[in-house]
C-alpha cells in the first residue's frame, strides 16, 4: 500500500496541472490533500527524505490550485 501512494503521488507531482473548470480544480485540491496526507503517515514511520521532498512538492501545487480557485487576496 506505501509504494501504491508513494508511485501515485509521483505520477500526480509530474502530471501537468491545466484544471479548466473549477470542479476540476476542486478535485486535484481533494486529490493533492489525500496524498499529502497519505505521504505524511508513510514519513512518520519511515523518516524518509524523498518523501518529505515529494509532500513539499505536492504542497505547493496544492497551494497553486487553491489561489486559482480562491482567487488572489488583495492586501
Amino acid at each position: 500500500m506505501n509504494t501504491d501512494i508513494i508511485a501515485e503521488a509521483t505520477e500526480y507531482e509530474q502530471k501537468r496541472m491545466s484544471f479548466k473548470t473549477t470542479d476540476e480544480r476542486i478535485f486535484a485540491s481533494r486529490k493533492l490533500k489525500e496524498l499529502i496526507l497519505g505521504l505524511n503517515e508513510i514519513y512518520k514511520e519511515t523518516k524518509e527524505k524523498e518523501i518529505m521532498d515529494l509532500m513539499k512538492l505536492l504542497t505547493e501545487k496544492k497551494r497553486k490550485v487553491e489561489v486559482r480557485l480562491k482567487g488572489r487576496q488583495s492586501a
